[in-house]
């Protein structure tokens, strides 16, 4: 008995396509684009802006010293560079300010909220 060409590459195909059967496809992540966001300095908006969420920040990385969650080590670093930031809020630059703590919160792992 024979075998025409295209019943052989029919089976062939469908023998070979088995051994992809239990093999799941990769997850790829898609990168996302950051979200920018636009803030207007104007002369008293350090008061409101800045030192509040200087504050915060300073608040969480005091508790977290005290509570033994981060190392005093880190937590002088973090105080320095909180320092950083203040010193451009009181400047006026309150989107210099901004980007130090959100750079400073990611360096550490701290969460940008």
């Amino acid at each position: 008995m024979r075998v025409s060409p295209s019943a052989s590459a029919v089976a062939l195909t469908l023998a070979l396509s088995g051994c992809n059967a239990d093999r799941t496809a990769p997850q790829v992540a898609m990168p996302q684009a950051p979200v920018e966001t636009v803030l207007r300095v104007t002369p008293g908006a350090a008061e409101g802006g800045c030192t509040a969420e200087i504050a915060r920040y300073r608040g969480i990385v005091d508790h977290d010293a005290a509570t033994g969650f981060v190392a005093q080590s880190v937590a002088a670093q973090i105080q320095g560079e909180i320092g950083e930031a203040q010193r451009a809020c009181d400047a006026g630059d309150q989107l210099r300010a901004r980007y130090l703590l959100r750079a400073s919160k990611q360096r550490h792992g701290y969460p940008q909220g």
